[in-house]
């Protein structure tokens, strides 16, 4: 969504507009009759999808092939390639934003973004066989093995076990862009030998993954812009609830820091232009913010049914309670401003949890610092959460930017971390908070919580709406 999130469109007004006269063209006068009930059959489902009522919850689930945690975590993101690294500079409250310097964005209106530094594939890509690998590969190659690590299953630990039950799911927003500008390049030189058609599909990551481990279960990507590594996330936990998988890795990654990706997000006018100021850009809820920073990495789950893990003596980190994912149905790229999707989309994740409201205390926020986007999502979490006095609320992004499909994975991985560690990381760039936000932003400096029950939403172009929920793991 422009205003929540973004996507790879170089001229949305003119791909808009294009789509209303083919809209127009294709009703001829003999059918303009039908508009009347075409209008009501809209405000009927308008209706009920802006009816968001919470009931009270299932039970949360007991039997441990189907209960899952989470055993491993791994990432590439601007603060840092490894968990504690990540979580020690968002509870700092330091920023990865910066001026552009992977390539020239001087006579660019923004020249600001979230870039990854320090950061080598060796030892995790085979360098030999894919030497021309998008970044959004690699990263997302890296990112998964080190969860994989994390999570105690190394090559050694692999062999032994079932791996026609062990799947991949990482979702990505824009997968391998730069093989494809390259690409597009490549074609107008008529240097076709150049064009790497196998290395930009977006399933290409999880595929190789598949190919250097042996999983032989689910094996696909997702991509629904923003929302990408959640939609994964829950798509990976619902496998192991069918029974279909008992190991899941699931995650989200994209590397659009290029001309392309910030032209592109500059004509949709989502991005902030503060680049005087690049630190502060990122200013969620403030009345000061002006839009998105756009950013880049990887990050990765293990999931595992408790069943599976227990009996390899894995190390548990959390439990994954459920989640939910469904569309506004209202616009391309805004949100309805009231909430009302949104709050619909946490009360099914709720259900599906098997928790009540009130037990909910934290809530890692899309937040991505947009006009819109940001009070739309907290017109949501007050919808649900009546009682909000004691939730806490924060924003990734205004540290780290915003990651489209691996941004629900890094902030996954954070709202984890705080689970395990008893801190919340602030919001920073907090210097004048809308009045329409009553909920605690952890302005600025870390605070001390102990977390019951945590959501992370993640919201994307077209109106995809997507939540997940984590716990503390109790046996």
């Amino acid at each position: 969504m422009a205003e929540l999130a973004g996507g790879f469109f170089p001229n949305l007004k003119h791909a808009t507009t294009v789509l209303h006269s083919h809209g127009s063209r294709a009703v001829s006068s003999k059918n303009r009759p039908t508009k009347a009930i075409f209008s009501s059959r809209q405000k009927t489902r308008r209706v009920r999808a802006m009816a968001s009522t919470t009931t009270s919850a299932a039970k949360r689930e007991k039997d441990p092939k189907k209960r899952i945690v989470i055993t491993g975590m791994g990432l590439v993101s601007v603060l840092g390639n490894d968990v504690s690294t990540f979580y020690d500079k968002l509870l700092n409250g330091e920023s990865g934003i910066s001026l552009i310097d992977k390539f020239d964005a001087s006579d660019y209106p923004v020249q600001i973004a979230g870039q990854i530094r320090d950061f080598s594939s060796e030892g995790f890509v085979d360098q030999s066989r894919y030497q021309n690998l998008d970044d959004c590969w690699k990263f997302s190659m890296f990112a998964a093995k080190t969860a994989l690590q994390d999570a105690n299953l190394g090559p050694q630990v692999l062999k032994t076990l079932d791996r026609s039950k062990m799947g991949v799911v990482v979702g990505s927003g824009a997968g391998g862009i730069k093989t494809l500008c390259n690409a597009v390049d490549a074609l107008l030189k008529q240097e076709y030998s150049k064009i790497l058609t196998s290395y930009y599909p977006n399933n290409l990551g999880p595929a190789l993954l598949a190919i250097e481990t042996g999983f032989m279960g689910p094996i696909y990507s997702i991509s629904t812009a923003c929302a990408s590594a959640n939609y994964s996330i829950s798509a990976a936990a619902n496998h192991i609830r069918r029974g279909e998988a008992e190991v899941m890795v699931a995650g989200g990654t994209d590397a659009g820091v290029i001309p392309s990706g910030i032209c592109g997000f500059m004509a949709c006018k989502a991005l902030s232009s503060r680049n005087k100021e690049p630190h502060t850009a990122s200013r969620p809820w403030d009345k000061g913010r002006d839009g998105f920073v756009l950013s880049e990495g990887s990050g990765v789950l293990v999931l595992e049914s408790l069943e599976h893990a227990t009996k390899r003596g894995a190390r548990i980190i959390a439990e994954y309670l459920g989640g939910a994912i469904t569309c506004d149905a209202h616009h391309l790229t805004d949100p309805r401003a009231d909430g009302s999707g949104v709050a619909a989309c946490i009360d099914k994740g709720l259900q599906n949890a098997g928790v009540s409201p009130e037990e909910v205390n934290y809530v890692n926020a899309h937040a991505t610092s947009t006009r819109v986007g940001d009070l739309a999502e907290v017109n949501a979490i007050k919808k649900v959460f009546k009682n909000h006095q004691e939730m806490k609320m924060n924003g990734t992004k205004s540290m780290i930017g915003h990651a489209i499909g691996a941004a629900g994975a890094l902030e996954a991985i954070a709202t984890v971390k705080a689970i395990t560690t008893g801190w919340l990381h602030p919001t920073i760039n907090q210097y004048n908070l809308e009045p329409e936000v009553t909920i605690d932003t952890i302005p600025n400096t870390k605070k001390k919580h102990d977390v019951n029950v945590a959501i992370s939403n993640s919201f994307g172009f077209g109106g995809h709406n997507s939540v997940v929920v984590f716990a503390p793991f109790t046996p």
